[in-house]
């Protein structure tokens, strides 16, 4: 993390560190406040339908090398995700404990 002086600053924390965000959002409104979060620290997962995961993966194009669009890999970014069928009994459990 940069300091106020613009060196790099090694005893930094950010605001953010140590909290857990659970994201469940898609499209734009959301997927950009977790990001934000995100940016400042907080651990952001976000969760995702089986099968065809957050619909922003595959607008486009314009596509990444990754072969997902860049809008889902811009607003996307700094997060870790995890697919979760919230029907089932076992991964709404696991959503839960997030």
């Amino acid at each position: 993390m940069l300091g106020l002086d613009g060196d790099e600053d090694d005893t930094a924390v950010a605001p953010l560190d140590g909290i857990v965000v659970a994201d469940f959002s898609r499209v734009l409104a959301g997927p950009l406040a977790t990001m934000t979060l995100a940016d400042l620290g907080a651990r952001v997962i976000k969760v995702e339908r089986p099968g065809t995961g957050d619909d922003t993966r595959v607008w486009g194009p314009p596509y990444a090398p990754s072969g997902m669009t860049t809008y889902f890999e811009s607003v996307n970014r700094g997060k870790s995700s995890v697919v979760l069928d919230l029907r089932d009994p076992e991964d709404h459990a696991r959503a839960e404990a997030l």
